[in-house]
Formats: structure tokens, sequence, C-alpha cells
């Protein structure tokens, strides 16, 4: 099968940044699990997780080929827009200042001080260590899973970059996790995830509708102009937003 990654590289970029916010999520637990409890149990759950994930992909991939595309598309399309305007929402608040941004170092600080609470692990296996490690990693995994299968749902032959775009943020989170033996609080999680939020929703538009049947303008490249709009719109948000909290700072001060 050809790959056109000029018609592929929307797909691939979105598939990127979602998936590598989970995987900073995941790491980030991970890593305490492992600082605090050790690293075999850490390992040995992130390892049961991907087996896990990988055996949930192999099941669904020859389910999903037998459904037609353009029900592949509608449902799919509603989900990832749902799923996309959940995180655009959450990063128009944190950006307008509403609600706190999220910190990496200060869920790192709070998962480690959970886990000391549990006690001293064990000499050999830690089950705190392989449950609490095994759990974030199908908790992430099965949303970056989702996000693949959504993202490379919109057209023939889009599955397989999807998966690269996943992959090289695998790769780059796991090469800066082991870099550093931390969070990787210096990534700027919530612009990733107000651009995937935009992304997403563009995205879960344009294969909503073509599950309806509608021929968007301009065929694929109505993609750009959808991401254009979520992007305006949510930009002009984030500034109404700030503007309402800065108001009512001031009217509370006098």
């Amino acid at each position: 099968m050809i790959i056109h990654w000029s018609y592929a590289a929307p797909s691939v970029a979105a598939a990127f940044l979602a998936s590598m916010v989970e995987f900073i999520e995941a790491l980030t637990v991970i890593l305490a699990v492992g600082a605090t409890r050790g690293w075999r149990g850490a390992i040995a759950g992130t390892c049961l997780g991907v087996t896990v994930l990988l055996a949930i992909v192999a099941l669904l991939g020859p389910t999903l080929i037998r459904i037609p595309l353009g029900v592949i598309q509608l449902l799919v399309g509603a989900l990832l827009l749902l799923f996309g305007l959940r995180w655009l929402r959450k990063a128009i608040l944190r950006s307008a200042g509403v609600i706190a941004l999220h910190d990496e170092a200060a869920t790192y600080a709070k998962e480690t001080e959970s886990l000391r609470k549990l006690g001293k692990a064990a000499r050999r296996w830690d089950t705190v260590a392989v449950a609490t490690a095994f759990k974030i990693t199908m908790l992430e995994g099965i949303e970056v899973v989702f996000i693949v299968i959504a993202v490379g749902a919109g057209g023939v032959g889009l599955l397989v970059p999807a998966s690269i775009g996943a992959l090289a943020a695998l790769l780059i989170v796991v090469a800066l996790g082991i870099a550093l033996h931390r969070p990787i609080a210096s990534i700027p999680e919530n612009l990733l995830k107000f651009g995937v939020g935009v992304l997403l929703s563009a995205f879960g538009c344009f294969w909503f509708g073509e599950g309806l049947g509608f021929e968007w303008p301009g065929a694929d490249w109505s993609v750009v102009g959808l991401t254009a709009a979520f992007l305006i719109v949510s930009t002009l948000t984030v500034f109404a937003c700030r503007t309402r909290v800065q108001a009512r700072i001031a009217s509370s001060g006098h």
C-alpha cells in the first residue's frame, strides 16, 4: 500500500501530539513508582500493561476491518469530537486562569508520597508497584490505542501513519524519561493539550461529517480549515475568559 505522506501528515501530527501527552502522564507515575518502590516492579507492571494493550489491538484489528468505513467514521468521529472538545475545554480554562495548570512535578510528588505511605517495598516482587504501573499503563495506553484507531479511521492507509506518530511519541518520551529520571515538567503540557484538542476536534468534526455523507468543500483539505476555525474560536474564548477573570478579580479587590 502506497502512503501519500503529504496527505497523511495531519494524522501523524495528531497521533504524535495526543500520544505524547498520554505517555508523559504515564511516565510521571511510573517514575514515581520506580523511585519509591523499586524499578523491578515498575518495569514489570509497565511491560504487563503493554502486553495486554497489544493483545487488545490484535483482537480489535480484524474486527474493525469488517466494519464499513462510513460507520467507523461516524462513530469514531463523534467520539473523537467529544474527546477533543473535553481536552480543549480544560486547556482553555487553564490558559485563561480559571483552573490551575497541570503540574507534572506536583503529580510526581503526590504519587511518591502516597506510595511511601503504603509501607516498604517487598524484597522480590512488590505487588503495589506492579499494580500501580500496570494500572497507569493501561489507563493511558487505552486512550493512545483509541486515538490511533480514531485518527487512522479517517481514510484508507492512515492507520500506519497514525501508528508511526504514536510510536515516535513513545520513543521520545521513553528516551527523555531515561535521560532525566524525573517528570518532564519542562514540556508545556497545557500547550500540547490545547493543540491536541484543536486537532482532534477538527478531525472528529470532519469524519463525523464524512460518516453522514457530507461533501466537504476542498475534500480532505477542509481539515485545515476546520483546524484553523477551532484554533481561532478557542483563542478568542481564552481571551474572553481571561478578561472575565480579571474583571472579577478587580471587582472583588474593591
